[in-house]
């Protein structure tokens, strides 16, 4: 069976965020056009982050899927760790604030930027 490798942005145990890896079975469809189960959304958004964007730590209100369209983004953790995602790759940022907790930006979150010469169009799909 194929599958999709789902890259995670999400809050551990200990309040951080980290990345991870899932896999999403492929099990529907045809050989020629393998498709995931349907999943539910609630709702799409676009938006455009001029060259020199980056925003403070903060945490993701709803998880959603992000997929990069033009220009690159850099996700920043709290350890000092970073990833870069380009045209055509996508993260799911569930990094929410943990229940019953205050978000405190020395513990909890991730940044972002815009990184290149172009600006960074990205979807947002709320999961």
């Amino acid at each position: 069976m194929t599958h999709f490798t789902k890259v995670v942005l999400f809050t551990d145990s200990d309040g951080r965020a980290r990345f991870r890896e899932e896999q999403v079975p492929l099990s529907e469809g045809t050989p020629q056009a393998c498709f995931s189960a349907l999943m539910p959304s609630g709702g799409l958004q676009l938006r455009e982050s001029p060259v020199g964007f980056r925003s403070s730590f903060h945490c993701t209100g709803a998880p959603q899927w992000v997929f990069i369209l033009r220009g690159k983004m850099e996700i920043g953790l709290q350890d000092g760790s970073s990833r870069v995602f380009g045209p055509g790759e996508h993260f799911y940022s569930a990094d929410v604030v943990p229940e019953g907790v205050a978000f405190d930006p020395a513990v909890h979150g991730h940044w972002s930027r815009q990184v290149g010469d172009d600006s960074l169009v990205t979807v947002f799909v709320r999961g």
